[in-house]
């Protein structure tokens, strides 16, 4: 009998420690309230950082590269030398045009002299002309001698003119090797490559001294207004969006919150991740960037004022609907909702009063369903 009351004993012991170390801790729970305030509605995204404009530069010409000592991550301006290209074969052409100018221009200085020449020449046999008319008038020389004069006189004055077309020849030729070496510097202008805008260098393409072909890509840069991130947004919510909409930006390698807002918004939805892409650029950039660093962006879409909030950790889901477990006495009810918007860790709802008693669910313990009783803080 001692034996039978000490075993009962036992198992009231069991059965009362069963109940206060195991059945009323997995009944308890944790209670909150709602919050009447202010939410701002966001639409968040994952994307990389890329640039509305990556400019590519390179050389329009083939040659050995020269002066080129840009690199990654190089701040440059705009009009900064980039590199140079070996052009001397161009050189060696404008050498030859400027030789053959000077050449010209020797001649045409030989010509003048010459045509001084005729002129005295042409005046000896203008006199001499003249004269031969007063004597063919007293009849003192032949017609045939008076021919002969009048003939070397028109030489003398073809001898000028002749002098003439040729210098004016020489001179079209100069104007025309001018023309030429005037154009060979612009070639070698293009041979000179300088930095179209005021930008960071993303990629180095190629190594000083090293030969390049005609239009090959030397750098590609990036002028930091262009940054921006092109984020992915489920549709369903994306159309919400505007230009102009504040976000802050998220980076991977970065603890700090980056204000941007959305500057473009691609018309064309991917089809198969049912995803719009959005792009938003930076209000105060981080120097360095760095592109395709993945970044978190959250965009405020609306305003919500006197709502109703909720931590996140209250929401549940019943029979296939959002919802959350409601107090009432000391048993849960669980009570449908409408999510109208989230800001952080908060939500705002629809469907509950400011007075409700929330009871948040735990894993850790047991599952809530309609009329449980439970304990609670």
């Amino acid at each position: 009998m001692k034996k039978s009351v000490i075993y009962i004993v036992i198992i009231i012991l069991i059965i009362f420690g069963f109940y206060e170390k195991v059945y009323i801790p997995k009944h308890t729970f944790k209670t909150i309230v709602p919050i009447v305030g202010d939410i701002k509605v966001e639409v968040n995204g994952i994307g990389n950082i890329g640039a509305k404009n990556i400019y590519k530069i390179g050389s329009v010409y083939s040659g050995r590269l020269k002066d080129f000592n840009i690199t990654n991550g190089q701040y440059i301006k705009k009009g900064k030398l980039i590199a140079t290209v070996d052009s001397v074969d161009l050189s060696d052409k404008i050498d030859e045009q400027k030789a053959l100018k000077n050449k010209i221009l020797s001649d045409i200085k030989s010509l003048k002299v010459d045509k001084q020449s005729a002129k005295i020449n042409y005046e000896l046999q203008l006199d001499i002309f003249n004269k031969d008319v007063k004597l063919l008038k007293s009849k003192t020389i032949s017609s045939l001698d008076f021919k002969k004069s009048l003939t070397i006189k028109k030489s003398a004055k073809l001898k000028i003119s002749s002098i003439d077309a040729h210098i004016g020849s020489l001179r079209s030729q100069i104007n025309q090797i001018d023309a030429n070496i005037k154009g060979l510097y612009k070639r070698v202008a293009l041979y000179t490559i300088e930095a179209p805008i005021s930008g960071y260098v993303t990629r180095k393409m190629v190594t000083n001294y090293q030969i390049v072909m005609p239009n090959q890509i030397l750098i590609e840069m990036v002028n930091p207004k262009d940054v921006w991130v092109a984020t992915h947004i489920d549709t369903r919510v994306s159309g919400k969006v505007k230009l102009g909409d504040i976000a802050t930006i998220k980076l991977q390698s970065s603890s700090k919150k980056y204000i941007g807002k959305v500057v473009e918004i691609n018309p064309i939805n991917n089809p198969i991740t049912y995803e719009r892409e959005i792009d938003v650029a930076f209000k105060n950039l981080r120097i360095p960037f760095y592109l395709e660093e993945q970044a978190r962006v959250s965009i405020s879409i609306n305003l919500l004022k006197n709502i109703i909030k909720i931590d996140t950790k209250a929401l549940s889901i019943n029979n296939g609907e959002n919802g959350i477990w409601i107090l009432n006495g000391d048993r849960v009810q669980f009570k449908k909702v409408k999510i109208i918007g989230y800001e952080g860790k908060m939500v705002a709802v629809e469907g509950i009063s400011k007075d409700s008693k929330i009871v948040l669910p735990n894993i850790n313990k047991k599952t809530l369903f309609n009329g449980m009783k439970i304990y609670h803080d």
